[in-house]
């Protein structure tokens, strides 16, 4: 009998096969690999990060690095650098790209990225937005809950 979580894991397999194909590139294990941890994440990832966890599975730093850009090229990850040189990796869904566009926290005490659900602004705010021209991205910085509280004496 196969476990439960193996099936999950072949039909999440499956579904990003597709989604690389139907984008237009092929579904290579070195793609597939780098899509399934994006997709897995609970905030952006750097391209360390992921070579930390796809070096050892026998893909080298440099096809990582390469499937990334492929995948960012095709719309299926976005790349956004936050203010300290280092591009950071998210999985775009293509049903509702509108929901990859959020903003992120980033803490300028232990470099810690979360991201944020949607932010409503104020009239004023939007007009001024407006005036400026067209925002691609929110960035916020400040200090995380963890480094607030670990400062305080």
């Amino acid at each position: 009998m196969v476990a439960k979580s193996s099936r999950a894991n072949v039909q999440e397999i499956e579904e990003i096969r597709k989604q690389i194909r139907k984008a237009g590139v092929r579904a290579t294990p070195a793609r597939i690999a780098a899509l399934q941890l994006l997709r897995a994440a609970t905030a952006p990832l750097t391209h360390a990060d992921l070579s930390d966890r796809l070096v050892p599975l026998g893909f080298d730093k440099a096809t990582v690095f390469r499937n990334l850009s492929d995948l960012t090229e095709v719309g299926l990850v976005s790349r956004t650098e936050l203010g300290d040189h280092v591009w950071r990796f998210e999985a775009v869904d293509p049903e509702h790209p509108e929901k990859s566009s959020h903003p992120h926290f980033v803490c300028t005490e232990c470099g810690r990225v979360e991201c944020l659900d949607a932010m409503e602004f104020t009239a004023l705010s939007k007009r001024k937005a407006t005036s400026i021209g067209r925002i691609s991205e929110i960035l916020l910085k400040g200090e995380c809950t963890n480094c607030v509280s670990s400062a305080s004496p």
